[in-house]
């Protein structure tokens, strides 16, 4: 799979959310971050562009596929590494010490703490996604994934994230919660 297959792959359609503008959005959040080797960023800039390479709103093995196709096309100096940092995108959860981990679901996470108008676009981005799925269904869905990030003590498991998404994250998974139920 080449640069020009990955491109087609985000730019097809269904994908309102999980398209390029998401990955151009990743790529930009990841272009702020301090303090990366050289191999750290290679490595964060393969698992951004193949993290949601397979997505498919009615698969629950979107996040498998990537990293499986991950491994068969990435350097295979890195592709295990990339690999398994994409499979954390299906829980969005790391563990204590993982920096790459931290960091990649930091920035995945990030349209989290978007200001409210983006953040309602995402919303509504992500509704098209699941349009198959009736209205009362998708809205105690989403309302049992939003209260789940909601509750948990760090939505962002990299501090300078954390520092600057949590707040407007929590207002804006409360104000999405509200409008759900």
């Amino acid at each position: 799979m080449n640069r020009e297959q990955l491109i087609a792959a985000y730019s097809a359609s269904g994908r309102h959310y999980h398209n390029l503008a998401h990955i151009e959005d990743c790529l930009a959040a990841l272009a702020r971050v301090e303090n990366l080797s050289p191999r750290e960023r290679e490595i964060l800039i393969a698992a951004i562009w193949w993290h949601d390479v397979v997505y498919d709103a009615m698969r629950a093995d979107n996040e498998e596929l990537s990293a499986q196709l991950a491994e068969q096309h990435v350097h295979p100096d890195i592709s295990g590494e990339v690999a398994r940092l994409i499979r954390l995108t299906k829980s969005h959860e790391v563990q204590a010490g993982d920096r790459l981990g931290a960091t990649l679901i930091s920035i995945d996470l990030s349209i989290l703490g978007a200001e409210p108008a983006r953040y309602d676009a995402f919303a509504a981005a992500i509704r098209q996604e699941f349009i198959h799925v009736p209205e009362a269904d998708y809205r105690a869905g989403r309302a049992s994934v939003l209260a789940r990030f909601a509750a948990r003590p760090v939505i962002f498991p990299d501090a300078d994230f954390a520092a600057r998404y949590d707040r407007p994250a929590r207002d804006n998974l409360a104000r999405e919660l509200a409008s759900l139920r």
